[in-house]
């Protein structure tokens, strides 16, 4: 499996992100969340890898979130435990890009130190 970017056409860090690996030449795997979304299996990947740099299930789970998201309020007051599922029903809440390298790395937003490091 290779790099895969989890996005939205509008988002611009999405598109840098997409810039960043075609400008080195690095074949990704675009996935639209408004078209096709994330599953729940690829989720789950993503907060694993997260959890392992940041410490805890709950950080990986809140860096995904985004704040600024007009429908931020649905998710704000939930228990940990249930912010998993609400972030599969309304993938508006994701921050993007979520940029995934295998099962093993994923990042959230636009990290090219991090990237680079990747091979």
């Amino acid at each position: 499996m290779g790099i895969q970017i989890f996005g939205t056409t509008k988002c611009f860090d999405t598109k840098k992100a997409e810039r960043w690996f075609s400008e080195r030449n690095i074949s990704v795997q675009k996935i639209d969340l408004k078209q096709k979304g994330i599953s729940k299996s690829e989720l789950e990947s993503v907060v694993t890898a997260l959890a392992k740099k940041l410490g805890s299930k709950d950080d990986a789970i809140t860096s995904l979130i985004n704040s600024k998201s007009k429908d931020y309020s649905s998710i704000a007051y939930l228990e940990d435990e249930d912010k998993l599922e609400k972030l599969l029903e309304q993938q508006t809440l994701l921050c993007t890009p979520i940029v995934r390298n295998g099962r093993t790395d994923a990042t959230v937003g636009f990290c090219p130190e991090i990237w680079k490091t990747w091979n």
